[in-house]
């Protein structure tokens, strides 16, 4: 690289030729930094179970049986909570059912209750009562 100002904290260096040793070693060093990769994963080992035995597949097997169990919690949460929803909705149509009930008795007992509609009933039934004509007396303790 050209510049016009040299600066200390700039050192240009130039890679080695490539027919040099080092160049060679480098190619070598790369060959084995590949080899300690983890090697991929293939279909054929996961469908026929060898990816099981794997020593990188061993080391993350706490991991798996976490993940597992966290998959299963979340599995069970999620029906609990619909499970709770669907009590809910039933809870609620209930409570709207016994509300319109409630409103109608009270509306029955309203009209039944009615003086009129007590000495009707008392005619009805021929229970032998009579209206009392006198009014009625206050008692008074002395």
């Amino acid at each position: 690289m050209y510049r016009e100002t040299f600066h200390p904290e700039f050192i240009e260096v130039e890679p080695p030729p490539a027919e040099s040793p080092e160049h060679h070693e480098n190619w070598e060093n790369a060959g084995e930094e590949n080899a300690k990769k983890k090697p991929r994963v293939r279909i054929k080992e996961l469908i026929d179970g060898t990816i099981l035995v794997r020593e990188d597949t061993r080391k993350q097997l706490p991991y798996i049986l976490f993940l597992t169990f966290l998959g299963i919690i979340y599995i069970g949460n999620r029906f609990y909570a619909e499970r709770v929803v669907r009590n809910i909705s039933e809870a609620k149509t209930e409570v709207t059912n016994l509300r319109a009930e409630q409103i109608t008795t009270t509306a029955e007992l309203m009209n039944i209750s009615r003086p009129s509609e007590v000495t009707e009933l008392i005619r009805e039934r021929n229970l032998g009562l009579v209206e009392s004509v006198e009014p009625p007396k206050k008692l008074v303790r002395k």
